[in-house]
């Protein structure tokens, strides 16, 4: 059987400040994690989150890209009245209150 060696690269963070490492050893005692492995697991957490948001399309860019992608060969007046026409008149509001009418 054929064993790979795999070497795993070793970071040093330098210059955190006491109030953010006691925060982060606060939640890797809470998760059971040492913190080397709390680190770890926020940066891949981090990673994949920014991957999963860049490759989520913003609903205004989801309009643009639907924009000219329809044809229609009449004119706008022509589209309204069409809309105009295929709307219902709705009997809901008639009755006691002079509101609506």
């Amino acid at each position: 059987m054929l064993y790979m060696k795999t070497t795993m690269s070793s970071l040093q963070i330098r210059g955190i400040d006491d109030a953010l490492y006691a925060q982060i050893k606060e939640l890797a005692v809470s998760e059971n994690r040492s913190v080397s492995q709390q680190i770890l697991y926020l940066v891949k957490r981090y990673i994949a989150s920014k991957k999963q948001f860049e490759n989520t399309r913003m609903p205004a860019q989801v309009l643009l890209d639907l924009s000219g992608s329809w044809e229609d060969t009449r004119s706008a007046d022509e589209i309204a009245s069409d809309i105009k026409s295929a709307r219902r008149n709705s009997s809901r509001f008639k009755g006691n209150s002079d509101v609506f009418t």
